[in-house]
C-alpha cells in the first residue's frame, strides 16, 4: 500500500463556522422533549393517584355498609329490648310486680313545696336559690347602663 501523504506532515486547521440554526434546532427539540416527558410523567402520576383514591373509596364504601348493617342491627335489638313484653319479663326477674288499680288514687297530688318553685319569690329574694356546694351565689345582679341619645344637629 502507498501513504500519498507523510505521516509527520499535519494538516492545516480548518474553522469553521458555528451553525447557529442547528443549534437553536437542538435547544428547542430538547425541550419540547423534556415538556412532553415530564407531561407523560405527570400524567402517570395523577392515573395512580385516582387508582389509589378509587380504592380507598371502594373500602370506605364497603366498611359504611357494614357500619351501618352493624347500625340496623343494634337498633334492632335495642327495639326488643324496649319492648313491652321484655321488659316485663326484665322486671319479673327484678323482683317487681305490676301496679294494682288500688294502689293508683287519682286525687293524690305530688308533693311540692311551692316556695322553692315559685319564680316571683326566687326574683325578690335570690339567695334562696338552690347552688351547688363550693359555687358563688350572685345577690345582686347589675342593671345594664343605657346610653343617652346625642343631641347633635344633622348636617
Amino acid at each position: 500500500m502507498i501513504r500519498r501523504v507523510p505521516a509527520k506532515h499535519r494538516n492545516a486547521p480548518v474553522n469553521r463556522e458555528r451553525d447557529t440554526e442547528a443549534l437553536i434546532r437542538l435547544v428547542l427539540l430538547l425541550v419540547v422533549g423534556l415538556g412532553l416527558t415530564c407531561g407523560f410523567v405527570y400524567a402517570g402520576r395523577q392515573h395512580f393517584a385516582a387508582l389509589k383514591y378509587g380504592y380507598e373509596t371502594e373500602n370506605l364504601r364497603r366498611e359504611l355498609d357494614q357500619l351501618s348493617e352493624q347500625q340496623r342491627r343494634l337498633i334492632l335489638q335495642r327495639e326488643e329490648a324496649a319492648s313491652p313484653g321484655k321488659l316485663e319479663q326484665a322486671a319479673k326477674r327484678l323482683g317487681m310486680q305490676a301496679l294494682q288499680a288500688a294502689q293508683v288514687d287519682p286525687l293524690r297530688q305530688p308533693a311540692h313545696n311551692e316556695k322553692d318553685n315559685d319564680p316571683i319569690q326566687a326574683k325578690e329574694n335570690p339567695t334562696k336559690l338552690r347552688a351547688k356546694p363550693n359555687t358563688k351565689t350572685i345577690t345582686k345582679v347589675p342593671e345594664p347602663v343605657l346610653a343617652k341619645p346625642s343631641r347633635k344637629k344633622r348636617i
